[in-house]
């Protein structure tokens, strides 16, 4: 197929460029006013302090959906999160067939069954080292190394050049479970020529190789051996190699390893259904792992992020049904701290030091956990064997995508670009260059309902966690004269010895009676003049006690 003199072959990052999350890259081919797509991952990142009540955010694919009619195909390059996890809210939106390998199509149909979206859905399993064509695109899957099983590299061909799109990657020489990178793969693209690399920049700040899985395994063995009463490991259930890791540390010293949270069974069938996991000793449930003595028994668990609703958080709560630690037991977080997590992360760990339980991180006992993400020395290796000619860094904050692009350009790769979310880059032919900006954004999940970023619902619940609410309620009659009230309630509003709640209130109450009573005949008699001139004095006055503008919400009954 030979490229029209309009045709262009653009990349179009919806997520995922300027944060660590979210990814929804889109790869377009044809002339502007006719171009086909694919989209590589749909994912997602989670909520924190600032979207109270959020738990998931997406990426807003309302560009791309537009163009529906024009998208090939949805090619996932593995199963994490940040990779997968919008796909069930999103694909509706979409409908586009989706691509993927056995163990992530696995997982992927856990998340289409759970919105409904799996019977109307077109799922095709690629196996590994699989190709697929759609349209102008020729897109060939390269076995790569992560925290999770069958990660994937693509090479997007196209009548124009040559995109190698790496997903996330690290080189592991010794990955435990599943293949190693598979460097003459990427060796014969760069000799074919790689038009354009779009890359991975978690770890460009940091210096060498991110640590070979088969590492932590000798780590883990000597630390479980080491210690007497009961253990608890928290890790990402996702990462596989670590599950089996620990499985069998903990069987090699005589303990039996119990399950614990959802996550770790859904990752555990999905890894079986592809042959992992295998010649372990059955597994032992919660509810009868506490008739084992204590240095027989060890709990792998959910939740080393300090997720409110994992199995380790309802741990050191003493809210979990089963199973207890407390002095003389251990906790190993064979984990990294995801940026935005740090608070969570150690309230979680000062609880479980306050039942007396021994915690052990990757900062104070090193190689009990390697990242998933290539450091700099891998950047360069990476480099080395595709020698792309255009650079373009993503999954990464804005400092990690300019310093990724800065790298490249010490490793003399001739073009770099750093786009943000919604920035269109022209990868050929010509210089590349973002020659566009199209909307991008978030969408949260709350309380099962998609809402925009920012919505009205969430600026009120920053609103109220920051400056707390009141309610007035007054009874008028038909002449605007008060019968009972008004009575002032609060939330979130403090009060001490000095200056008492209930006096504030009461003061509140006065100001409110006062506004009442000093509006004209007529205001008096419209309910909704009433509430405005409620809410303007409560504010005000409030401002006056707290030095807040709390949210004020005004009733008004006639009798």
């Amino acid at each position: 197929m030979k490229p029209s003199p309009d045709d262009e072959l653009v990349f179009l990052p919806l997520g995922g460029s300027n944060e660590i999350g979210m990814n929804f890259n889109c790869y377009g081919y044809g002339p502007p006013d006719n171009r086909k797509w694919i989209i590589v991952d749909v994912g997602v990142t989670f909520g924190d302090q600032t979207t109270p009540g959020v738990e998931i955010i997406m990426p807003d694919p309302t560009y791309i959906e537009e163009l529906a009619d024009d998208i090939l195909g949805i090619v996932l390059t593995h199963a994490h999160e940040d990779h997968i996890g919008a796909m069930g809210w999103l694909w509706p939106r979409l409908k586009a067939p989706i691509y993927a390998t056995p163990f992530t199509a696995f997982l992927l149909r856990e998340k289409m069954r759970e919105r409904g979206a799996l019977d109307k859905a077109k799922i095709t399993e690629v196996p590994l080292n699989g190709s697929i064509t759609l349209g102008p695109f020729e897109v060939g899957l390269i076995t790569l190394t992560h925290s999770i099983p069958e990660p994937n590299g693509l090479s997007i061909k196209t009548p124009l050049g040559t995109v190698l799109h790496t997903g996330d990657w690290k080189i592991d020489p010794d990955p435990l479970l599943g293949g190693v990178t598979d460097v003459d793969a990427i060796r014969r693209l760069g000799d074919e020529g790689v038009l354009a690399m779009v890359c991975d920049s978690t770890n460009v700040f940091v210096d060498g190789t991110a640590g070979s899985e088969a590492e932590v395994r000798e780590v883990m063995n000597r630390l479980i051996g080491s210690l007497s009463g009961k253990i608890a490991c928290a890790c990402f259930a996702s990462n596989v190699a670590r599950m089996d890791t620990i499985i069998r540390a903990g069987q090699a010293n005589g303990r039996k390893v119990c399950l614990v949270g959802r996550s770790m069974f859904r990752m555990a069938a999905a890894a079986s259904s592809v042959g992992l996991l295998k010649g372990l000793d059955p597994f032992v449930n919660d509810a009868e792992a506490g008739r084992f003595p204590d240095d027989q028994i060890l709990y792998l668990c959910t939740g080393s992020q300090g997720e409110a609703r994992a199995a380790l958080y309802r741990i050191a709560e003493g809210t979990h049904p089963h199973v207890k630690l407390g002095k003389g037991d251990h906790c190993i977080f064979s984990s990294r701290i995801i940026p935005g997590n740090e608070v969570p992360i150690r309230n979680l760990q000062n609880r479980l030091a306050d039942r007396g339980v021994r915690l052990y991180t990757e900062r104070d006992h090193p190689g009990i956990h390697v990242s998933g993400h290539p450091c700099r020395d891998e950047l360069k290796e990476m480099y080395a064997w595709a020698r792309p000619k255009i650079a373009v860094p993503t999954h990464g904050e804005r400092r990690h995508l300019l310093e990724h692009a800065a790298l490249a350009r010490d490793l003399q790769v001739g073009q770099t670009v750093a786009p943000r979310n919604g920035d269109m880059v022209r990868l050929a032919p010509g210089k590349a260059e973002i020659i566009d900006e199209v909307p991008s954004g978030r969408i949260y999940v709350d309380g099962g309902v998609l809402t925009v970023e920012n919505g009205e619902a969430l600026r009120e619940r920053r609103h109220a966690s920051h400056s707390g609410m009141l309610t007035v309620a007054v009874v008028l009659d038909e002449r605007g004269r008060i019968v009972s009230g008004p009575q002032v309630q609060s939330i979130g509003l403090p009060g001490d010895e000095n200056t008492p709640l209930e006096e504030a209130l009461d003061d509140l109450a006065n100001a409110a009676e006062s506004a009442v009573r000093g509006l004209n005949d007529y205001d008096r008699e419209d309910d909704h003049a009433v509430e405005q001139a409620l809410i303007r004095t409560l504010k005000r006055n409030s401002f006056r006690l707290w030095e807040r503008r709390p949210i004020v919400t005004a009733t008004v009954l006639r009798v």
